[in-house]
């Protein structure tokens, strides 16, 4: 008779809970398309986070932060400073924009255990910025584990366009890919309807390509989920990794 009470608690207890809110790995730019008469040093700020919800997690120094410009990578780990968003453990960077183009920021974070999945977390976080009216190696794939390529800008999108982009892993398309999308409610201003508009989901196609159109202006996730071909020991036990492709796209107001 316990047994069968505290099974019945534990599924009502599940009921409540309600959909379980998304992980994401956060590189947000103080600005993503640098103009001639704008400062030419972008802040970013790197964190991990339920965005919508506006719940922080700590973000121990990642294990790599670099920027792609002309196909060439450039490590930007040391320039990483310690500070907080949303009252937890974050980074930031400053770097300097010299020359025209686009710049591909791209952090990897050390595996971070999730006991309510059983699992750790590894999400491959990028966000593009260009400047100077050139924007050439927007849609640039740097051979990460598991990414996003985009099929459209990541940046210079009107809210309510059209986005795409292609899930990759180990440089192959991954078709019929799952992608959480979830808005960063920076101000926690916006409430969603129920539990269940927290996290939108979206499934790619059979050649991996995912479409979304924001409702609104603001920056915006993307998060291509897929199980890791290899494990990482916990306890003594061998642990399933989820691997995240994620890509930050900010829309505009008109």
């Amino acid at each position: 008779m316990k047994r069968i009470c505290l099974l019945t608690t534990l599924a009502l207890a599940c009921l409540l809970c309600g959909p379980a809110a998304a992980h994401f790995g956060m590189v947000i730019p103080s600005d993503n398309m640098v103009m001639e008469e704008d400062n030419r040093t972008v802040t970013l700020d790197l964190s991990f986070s339920h965005p919508m919800e506006i719940i922080g997690m700590d973000l121990v120094s990642p294990k790599s932060f670099t920027v792609t410009h002309e196909g060439k990578a450039t490590d930007l780990g040391k320039s990483l400073k310690p500070i907080k968003v949303i009252d937890h453990p974050a980074w930031t960077a400053d770097y300097k924009i010299k020359r025209p183009g686009a710049y591909t920021f791209v952090m990897e974070p050390k595996p971070y255990w999730e006991p309510a999945e059983d699992c750790y977390i590894i999400h491959y976080t990028k966000t593009v910025v260009v400047a100077f009216g050139d924007d050439e190696g927007w849609d640039e794939e740097l051979g990460l584990k598991i990414e996003i390529v985009p099929l459209a800008k990541p940046y210079a999108q009107y809210k309510g366009n059209v986005f795409q982009g292609i899930v990759k892993m180990d440089g192959k398309a991954v078709p019929y890919a799952e992608v959480e999308v979830e808005y960063y409610n920076k101000d926690g201003k916006l409430k969603a309807p129920t539990d269940y508009m927290i996290t939108q989901t979206v499934k790619a196609d059979g050649a991996g390509v995912f479409t979304y159109a924001a409702p609104f202006a603001g920056w915006w996730g993307f998060a291509a989920l897929n199980t890791a071909d290899f494990t990482i020991p916990f306890e003594g036990k061998d642990k399933d990794v989820e691997l995240g492709a994620v890509l930050w796209v900010h829309f505009e107001d008109f």
